[in-house]
């Protein structure tokens, strides 16, 4: 996050993931620091984790889920679709 010039705010002392995370990345460990991440622009942010998690996404299950979804929808809207041409009680 320093790339991005996020203010650092001290971090957690007793987060027992610190330690790894600072030798992992060049830290101190004796000086726990975090950055809000929120703090980026959501269109950037998007593209982090979607950068990070690319190399894990099965492109067919993903495309088998959306078909799924796009199905479950129709069909929802149809139903609904039933209640919706004056047919109140």
């Amino acid at each position: 996050m320093q790339a991005y010039g996020l203010p650092a705010a001290e971090g957690k002392r007793d987060d027992p993931r610190w330690p790894a995370f600072a030798r992992r990345y060049g830290f101190d460990a004796d000086q726990p620091v975090q950055w809000e991440v929120e703090a980026l622009e959501r269109a950037e942010l998007q593209r982090l984790v979607l950068e990070a998690v690319e190399r894990y996404i099965n492109r067919m299950q993903l495309a088998r889920q959306l078909a799924e979804e796009r199905r479950q929808r129709r069909r929802l809207s149809e139903f609904l679709g039933r209640f919706g041409d004056g047919g109140g009680s």
